[in-house]
């Protein structure tokens, strides 16, 4: 039986990269899939691969407006919301808003990428909340190995998924405390090869990725697949006594130094 079958499942940031391997995901186990993003076109043409059970709906998910509108849509839509997935986010370096280091970041750049990383994710937590109490439900939020350690040429970026993770303990303790039957779990993933990435690894592309992944331990970059699976777990009833919890895919990065002792 698909693992999430007959589950209405909300996924941000769903156009393209993770997010866009998450619907596929959850499509293929049965859920049927509202797919949110701010690339309307890329939205509304895999809504429309997918079938009778997805549908598009653009949200910005730094207003909160947008995200009342979007609830209440899919409410009219699918009836409820079973998961949500808080996955939009963005690392800082589009649209030249220039250096993202501690000295030298802009308050605009720092305040716009909070906006959309951590105040997407509270916002989504809130109205998630609202929306599953009386049945119960699943959250997922889209954190990072960055959001473990410092990094020092993403300041804005490390400190917004810091707080991601740890507004998903307080929404997971809020809801056990309130006997909500709402689990809410963060995700944490390291150098996954998605658009995101483009900006990052400029022209020299294949050799900047081969640098980048002699510093994992796996020597590669992890893939949305992959991530997508993780999200599945968190999502499914099969991690029913997971919440508060964070699932590290980071090709072992933190789990010490990448070198190995030769053997004799």
């Amino acid at each position: 039986m698909p693992r999430i079958e007959g589950k209405i499942a909300l996924v941000t940031g769903g156009a393209r990269g993770i997010g866009e391997a998450i619907i596929r995901l959850f499509h293929q186990e049965g859920a049927k899939v509202v797919i949110t993003d701010i690339n309307n076109q890329e939205g509304q043409k895999l809504a429309k691969e997918l079938g009778e059970n997805a549908v598009y709906f653009h949200l910005d998910v730094s207003q909160e407006s947008e995200w009342q509108k979007v609830m209440d849509e899919t409410q009219k839509k699918f009836g409820q919301l079973d998961i949500l997935v808080n996955n939009a986010g963005i690392m800082g370096y589009e649209g030249g808003m220039g250096p993202q280091d501690p000295e030298n970041t802009s308050l605009e750049s720092w305040h716009k990428v909070h906006a959309v990383n951590l105040d997407g994710t509270f916002l989504g937590c809130k109205y998630a909340i609202k929306a599953m109490k009386d049945h119960g439900g699943t959250i997922v939020n889209m954190s990072s190995r960055s959001g473990l350690v410092g990094v020092p040429s993403a300041a804005a970026y490390a400190s917004s998924k810091a707080a991601i993770r740890n507004h998903t303990k307080s929404v997971a303790l809020y809801c056990a405390q309130k006997n909500y039957n709402i689990r809410c779990n963060s995700v944490h993933p390291a150098a996954i090869i998605t658009p995101m990435w483009d900006p990052m690894l400029g022209t020299h592309r294949e050799e900047t990725m081969k640098k980048l992944s002699h510093q994992t331990p796996m020597q590669r970059f992890g893939t949305p697949e992959e991530v997508a699976y993780a999200v599945l777990f968190l999502a499914s009833n099969e991690s029913s006594y997971m919440t508060g919890s964070e699932l590290t895919l980071d090709g072992g990065i933190l789990a010490g130094s990448a070198a190995s002792p030769e053997q004799d």
